[in-house]
């Protein structure tokens, strides 16, 4: 059997054109839809051959050697096994595939310590489009080219290894691609530019790292295009939510003070509460994730307002929940503000609810 016979099969309706040959005993054989169907061998019969399907590339002539020469012997030619394996099999397409989906994922190497693992990031290309792809990393309004990818039809492609204290850099992504096929029609796709916002506290939880049909070990897929339609991630500025709540400025809504307030401020601290309930007058229609970044930035915010006055301390309410704010905030800690010091603020007047941030420079 070879390629370009065409054959038919014994225990199934049906037939085509060998392909190619995925391994020694399967054979792809192009069906008349084009897809190309992993067949066992034993399994086909060839009903027509074609002993003119193959290119063969002409071997050069030997170049005889001085010693050669003089003794009037050629060189002789190299053993076939010697020569290096040249056939790469097509790209397996499958059916259902024709619709453009693209991913990110990541894979905690030990997903058992996940609070000290590292974690593994890949390109899921699960579609029959080759994906050529540009993965930019922001700084601020610059951007910086973390990877330049070209993904073949239905595969996976490992792009690195990183620490979970260096996850600030994945919280913003743009993402550049175009999808083509290679040596057949296709219906073109609009090239795209995504930009992505992963939810980094994510990477803090268990449940986040799911069973998946692309790993064996559970992971966390962030797609950038699903059925052919880019995935933007919903980012709002403080300014926007102001805008979107009618214009309201925080002088304007009516001020809900802390009952403990003056005590605080005889003791020389500042409090100050990130419970959604006490920085908006409503959150109907927010996502998790705009709650959250909004409390970041009034976190964020305070802090800048008191890094130049050394010695104050600020007490950061936050409540106990499921922790995803207060871990949010001890990470902008340690990116942001190190030279800060930070501890659990007192159990006695706040319970788990609170950490107490000290000015130090």
């Amino acid at each position: 059997m070879k390629i370009g016979d065409k054959v038919r099969f014994l225990n199934d309706v049906g037939g085509g054109v060998v392909a190619g040959f995925q391994d020694r005993e399967t054979a792809l054989v192009r069906d008349e839809d084009g897809f190309d169907v992993p067949v066992l061998i034993r399994e086909c019969v060839v009903i027509e051959t074609d002993n003119y399907n193959l290119v063969r590339k002409p071997q050069p002539a030997p170049v005889p050697t001085e010693a050669a020469g003089k003794a009037g012997e050629e060189e002789a030619e190299p053993d076939p096994a010697d020569r290096p394996l040249t056939f790469r099999p097509r790209p397996q397409e499958r059916k259902g595939g024709e619709a453009l989906n693209v991913a990110l994922a990541f894979v905690p190497v030990n997903v058992k310590e996940l609070s000290d693992t590292s974690f593994e990031a890949y390109l899921v290309n699960d579609c029959n489009y080759y994906v050529r792809l540009a993965l930019l990393m922001h700084e601020g309004a610059a951007c910086t080219l973390r990877h330049e990818i070209l993904a073949e039809p239905n595969t996976k492609v490992f792009l690195e290894e990183f620490r979970r204290d260096v996850l600030g850099e994945w919280e913003k992504l743009t993402v550049q691609l175009y999808a083509f096929k290679q040596d057949k029609t296709f219906l073109p796709q609009p090239a795209m530019s995504v930009s992505l916002r992963p939810d980094c506290t994510k990477f803090y939880k268990l449940h986040t790292f799911m069973e998946t049909d692309f790993f064996e070990e559970p992971a966390y897929i962030c797609d950038i295009v699903r059925e052919g339609k880019p995935v933007r991630s919903v980012f709002v500025s403080a300014g926007e939510l102001k805008e979107a709540l009618g214009g309201a400025t925080r002088s304007e809504r009516p001020r809900r003070e802390p009952a403990r307030k003056e005590k605080a401020a005889a003791k020389g601290l500042t409090e100050v509460d990130l419970h959604a309930s006490e920085l908006l007058e409503t959150t109907a229609g927010m996502e998790p994730g705009d709650i959250l970044e909004y409390q970041l930035s009034v976190f964020r915010k305070t802090m800048d307002e008191h890094l130049c006055r050394k010695g104050d301390k600020i007490v950061f309410i936050h409540g106990k929940g499921d922790g995803v704010l207060r871990a949010a905030l001890i990470k902008e800690l340690k990116s942001r503000y190190r030279q800060c010091l930070w501890q659990d603020a007192s159990f006695r007047e706040y319970g788990f609810g609170a950490t107490m941030v000290t000015i130090r420079s």
